[in-house]
């Protein structure tokens, strides 16, 4: 981030911009403020104050800025005094410095491409037997896509991939989807989802210790690993690495995935011309990742020192929110921004943020999304949706925005 010399006039804090009703976003106020306010002093939904950043090299720097740290998300915003509850374990997205390359270490070679490709064929499987199940019960060829298709794949695969049994969904998924929610909730609540998730994690570990012949997953490798002398891993990275996966790699696949494919039945030149011709899908996909926010406003960061920005002092302690779904929209970096270009390339979004904490499961999120994709055009090469799009009900439950609801003919 570049630094400054000439201190801006102090303005009274904005509130976070909304996402305009019935949208995934970005929300449109973030066009002005890329020009006119880079660097704003916003009203966060719990009533802290955080430092929007809007522009795509502000965002990109901050993510890989070591003097901006992310906090706890349960020692956050800090307590005073002996109210302070005691933390909770750091999730992968919350560790810093050693402890978190030591972490990284060890689960990245886990998310590669290469070690990746064994999902492929077995996400087609999923995403086939999703397709099958729903046409088979639609003679009138009509369905919701959301209920049958987007909402079960991604549990499903995460639980294939890390060794996450899909049995215990009714276990973590209500504190995951209470942790997505966090902006709305009292400290009390989240600690709470946080411990629950914890336990559950634990509880999961032993049962897999337990069981010496169960196959072999990533929870497994992670924790022979951790077994290893002089291993960098230890039993609780584990238990952070499931509560990590639990909360990032579900629902916002699962609102992404819907919000993708929503995007696709609404630009139907496009979508003819990718099912004309797939071996574009992955490009095309990348492009729905710039295109269709992951998040709107919800990656807290943290000064641990003084620093100026576009004339603005931030000072230690604040918080500092780098806003992709703005930055992916921005003109300085993008050509025609606002417009959906399929082949659009290079395309350096910043969906997965970047730097250190950059996501970890990018490639299993785009090689899902490119699956679900192209099993869908081969199997309903006709799919269209069965209602206008300005009709559809709206999942607005959490900054994640979907349709709740995907009706389609084929």
């Amino acid at each position: 981030m570049t630094d400054t010399a000439v201190p801006a006039p102090a303005l009274a804090p904005i509130p976070v911009p909304e996402v305009e009703p019935g949208t995934a976003g970005p929300p449109c106020a973030y066009a002005r403020l890329r020009v006119e306010q880079p660097v704003a002093e916003a009203r966060l939904p719990n009533g802290e104050t955080a430092w929007l950043l809007s522009r795509y090299e502000d965002a990109r720097a901050a993510f890989a800025d070591p003097r901006l740290v992310r906090p706890l998300l349960s020692a956050w915003p800090p307590a005073e005094g002996d109210d302070a509850p005691p933390p909770c374990l750091p999730t992968f997205l919350e560790m810093t410095g050693e402890h978190h390359e030591r972490v990284r270490r060890a689960v990245l070679p886990l998310f590669g491409r290469g070690r990746l490709e064994f999902m492929r064929p077995r996400i087609r499987a999923i995403a086939q037997e999703l397709i099958d199940a729903m046409t088979a019960a639609a003679p009138d060829r009509t369905a919701d896509l959301v209920a049958a298709y987007v909402e079960p794949l991604p549990l499903r695969v995460l639980c294939e991939t890390i060794g996450l049994p899909h049995q215990d969904r009714d276990r973590y998924l209500p504190h995951t989807l209470t942790l997505l929610s966090a902006a709305g909730l009292s400290t009390d609540e989240i600690l709470a989802a946080l411990y629950a998730l914890q336990d559950y994690a634990s509880e999961l570990i032993t049962r897999k210790e337990a069981e010496a012949d169960g196959e072999e997953d990533h929870i497994r490798l992670l924790l022979a690993e951790s077994r290893r002398p002089g291993a960098g891993l230890t039993r609780d990275d584990v238990v952070s690495f499931i509560v990590t996966m639990l909360m990032a790699g579900y629902k916002t696949n699962m609102q992404h995935t819907g919000n993708a494919l929503l995007t696709l039945l609404t630009h139907p030149d496009q979508l003819h011309r990718l099912r004309e011709h797939p071996a574009g899908i992955p490009t095309a996909v990348d492009e729905l990742l710039r295109h269709v926010p992951l998040m709107n406003a919800i990656n807290i960061l943290v000064a641990e020192e003084d620093l100026t920005l576009h004339g603005q002092r931030i000072r230690a302690g604040d918080a500092v929110v780098p806003v992709p779904a703005s930055a992916n929209r921005d003109p300085e970096a993008f050509t025609d921004p606002d417009r959906l270009d399929l082949t659009r390339t290079p395309n350096p979004h910043l969906a997965f943020g970047h730097g250190p904490h950059a996501c970890t499961g990018a490639h299993l999120t785009r090689m899902q999304l490119a699956v679900v994709i192209q099993v869908l055009l081969e199997e309903l090469p006709g799919v269209e949706l069965a209602e206008p799009a300005e009709s559809l009900p709206w999942d607005e439950t959490t900054p994640l925005r979907a349709p709740a609801r995907l009706p389609v003919r084929w």
